[in-house]
């Protein structure tokens, strides 16, 4: 029971954290607004976080855990390697939109004020990286496309994607990736490929 209760202190106040760094942004927020938020006392805030850096790194941590978590079962349920590189985005953006963890996660590693130990960004630019390969690998791609372009130009906008919904949701709607994708995705696949595939993410899995 003692066990369980710590777990539930903890996670409220990595949620309250993310909440409060992401209204006041990391220099602004104090430990005493984020114990406030979780309706816990200071002490108990300090019982399971030593500063305001370690409840920024729990935010970090749970962030990835979650879009971890998103690339992962889209991986495993995918059909062909360019669909799955549609539907992880479209999957992602509705973490960031509805999880307040995740999009805050994301957020601290470009705030000045804080030393980001995430590697997010890097991990999503290997994992373009891999469905591209694998892509190529299927004879989706086009001939002649760079691959280090593709990955460049899909990380770039997904990331732009990101930061621009954090002031408008707008940036992270389903619609808005598929508009991305119908866009993209003929300039990826060769015309024979192209009318079979669906493009703008499954709709399923996303809003």
């Amino acid at each position: 029971m003692k066990q369980e209760r710590a777990v539930r202190t903890r996670r409220a106040l990595v949620e309250s954290a993310a909440a409060v760094f992401g209204q006041r942004g990391y220099a602004d927020a104090t430990l005493s607004m984020i114990s406030a938020g979780a309706g816990v006392s200071p002490g108990a805030l300090h019982f399971h976080f030593e500063n305001k850096a370690a409840v920024g790194a729990a935010v970090e941590a749970a962030a990835a855990r979650a879009l971890r978590a998103v690339a992962r079962e889209v991986y495993a349920e995918r059909t062909s390697a360019l669909q799955a590189l549609a539907d992880s985005t479209q999957a992602l953006a509705r973490v960031l939109l509805y999880d307040v963890v995740a999009r805050t996660g994301l957020q601290l590693a470009r705030e000045p004020a804080y030393v980001s130990a995430s590697a997010l960004l890097g991990e999503w630019h290997a994992y373009v990286r891999r469905l591209l390969t694998e892509a190529r690998a299927e004879g989706a791609l086009a001939a002649g496309l760079s691959d280090r372009g593709v990955v460049s130009t899909v990380v770039a906008a997904t990331y732009g994607f990101a930061v621009l919904g954090r002031d408008d949701p707008q940036w992270l709607s389903r619609r808005t990736l598929a508009d991305f994708w119908r866009v993209v995705m003929p300039c990826l696949v060769g015309p024979a490929v192209l009318p079979a595939r669906d493009t703008p993410g499954s709709a399923g899995r996303t809003r």
